[in-house]
Parts: C-alpha cells; sequence; structure tokens
C-alpha cells in the first residue's frame, strides 16, 4: 500500500458521508471521508445551492439575473467568474465570450420549448469588473464557468484536517479519490474511458441538451449554433473552472482547431468523440487508468 492509499485508508475509517442532490439542472454527488464527515457534507449541499442560487440567470433573484437586469451588481462570485471568463475570451481567441447573454438566454428558451425561434444576431456588450462590482450594458453568460466553479468551491468545505472529499456535477468533478468512468454520449452504458488522474474534470457536448437537432453550445466567434463533436472530456490542472471553460470552448470548435488549440494549452488535455471516433491530445493517455 503506498502513502496515498494509506491516507484515503485512514479517511475511510474515521467515517463517510454521501450527498446526492439535484441543483443546477443536473444531479450531483458529494463524498466526504475523514473527520467529521456527516456535517461537512452537509455543508458542501448547503454550499452548492447558495452558490447555484446567485448564478443562476434563470433565478429572478439571483445576483447573474439582477446584473442582467438592472445592468450592476455587486456580488465576489460574479466577480471572480467575469474575470476569469474576461480572460479566457482573449485566450480563446473570442470562441468563449461571456457577453453572450442574450443568446444564451433565447437558446435556453428554445431548447425548453417555451419559445420557437432560435437567436439570428449575436450582439456582444460590454462588461466591467471593479472589485465585487460587476457592470454591463447587456445580458452576460456565465453558464460556461458556473457549474465548474461551484464545483471548486463545494470540494473546499469537505477540505480540512483528517478530511478529504470529492464533487461531481452532472460530468464536472474535482480531482477524483479513484478511477472514474467517462459516460458514453449514445444513451448507453458503455464507458468512453476510465480516468485515473488527479486534475480536474467537466465534459460537454451536443448530447445533453437537445431539441430538433439544436444543442446548447455556440460559438459567438463564427456565429454558429451546435456542438461539433459528441462529447468534449477535459482534464485541467488549475481548477474545475477551467475544465468547464475549456470543455465549452472546445465542444464548439471544429476538430483540426480542438486539437490544435488544447495542444497549446499548458495544463489541460481533452478526448474528443467526433462522428463516433475518439480523438485525443497529446497527453491525454497519461491520465487514463491502465
Amino acid at each position: 500500500m503506498d502513502i496515498t492509499d494509506a491516507i484515503t485508508a485512514t479517511y475511510e475509517r474515521l467515517g463517510t458521508a454521501r450527498r446526492t442532490f439535484r441543483c443546477c439542472d443536473t444531479e450531483f454527488y458529494v463524498h466526504a471521508a475523514g473527520r467529521g464527515a456527516d456535517a461537512a457534507a452537509d455543508r458542501a449541499r448547503r454550499r452548492t445551492r447558495s452558490l447555484a442560487s446567485q448564478l443562476n440567470a434563470f433565478d429572478a433573484e439571483s445576483a447573474v439575473a439582477r446584473l442582467n437586469r438592472e445592468g450592476t451588481v455587486e456580488n465576489e462570485h460574479v466577480a471572480r467568474l467575469v474575470r476569469r471568463g474576461l480572460a479566457y475570451h482573449e485566450r480563446t481567441d473570442g470562441a468563449f465570450d461571456i457577453r453572450q447573454g442574450s443568446v444564451e438566454q433565447r437558446l435556453k428558451s428554445y431548447l425548453r420549448g417555451e419559445s420557437e425561434s432560435l437567436p439570428e444576431t449575436f450582439d456582444a456588450g460590454k462588461v466591467s469588473v471593479d472589485g465585487a462590482t460587476v457592470a454591463a450594458d447587456s445580458p452576460v453568460d456565465l453558464n460556461g464557468l458556473a457549474k465548474g466553479y461551484i464545483v471548486d468551491r463545494v470540494a473546499t468545505e469537505l477540505a480540512g484536517f483528517g478530511r478529504a472529499g470529492f464533487v461531481s456535477g452532472g460530468g464536472d468533478m474535482s480531482p477524483p479519490p479513484g478511477p472514474v468512468a467517462i459516460e458514453s454520449p449514445y444513451d448507453d452504458d458503455r464507458r468512453l474511458k476510465v480516468l485515473d488522474t488527479d486534475w480536474n474534470v467537466a465534459t460537454s457536448g451536443g448530447y445533453r441538451r437537445t431539441r430538433d437537432g439544436t444543442d446548447h453550445v455556440y460559438n459567438p466567434h463564427t456565429e454558429r449554433l451546435g456542438a461539433h463533436h459528441e462529447s468534449v472530456t477535459v482534464v485541467a490542472e488549475r481548477d474545475c473552472l477551467e475544465a468547464d471553460a475549456l470543455a465549452t470552448t472546445l465542444a464548439a470548435l471544429p476538430l483540426a482547431e480542438v486539437l490544435d488549440r488544447i495542444d497549446d494549452w499548458p495544463g489541460a488535455e481533452a478526448l474528443v468523440v467526433h462522428d463516433g471516433v475518439f480523438h485525443t491530445s497529446t497527453g491525454f493517455e497519461a491520465h487514463v487508468h491502465d
């Protein structure tokens, strides 16, 4: 038994707690092991729901909804997401753009059956951040960041002296404590790959939410609706927020551009399922269970 296995076994002997609950339109799973596991798991569940209530643009009382409605909001979480979103806009040459909230709202309305029309225009507004205050002259879209951010923040609720934990929310995961399977985008029980990694994980693609062949992915740079691939799974060293943002971005890009971009992105690797064929970045297999 190596030192990691020994520590894990010690945590398990001290107690474990698991919570499964619905949040952010997906299933969240929280696992805590070690001292105070039950209390930590309960805190993590409350934290998940608290953050979701602030970051859900479709909740009229959320901080994001207030920003989109009133043009300004003071909220530390929204401010953090906006800063990272603006940075990713620069790093992806506009393929990731939090300024497209109007497109997101119209697209989600269509997918939910609340509207019969798809977005026809991509009109980016202006957004700025000063401390915890964010100002925007048109709606923002933080959807490609929020779930990964929530996973990151909730994971901190599980960590502590003599305790470790794991958070999974609809394909976005903090570093898993053991091998985890990547789900198939084909509505079957096949495992695409089994990961064994201490990096963060996120999956995106056109299979999650669809209506009449249209899904939730869009590319504001080319003004194209729809994912190019069945699924994209990213492992990122920095945090789950980065994995989430990259998975969202790569799902909207053509295959050749995906592979070029991920190979040029330090601390990240990807698996792309395109027309039933697996494509991996140069270092992805290092994160796959033998």
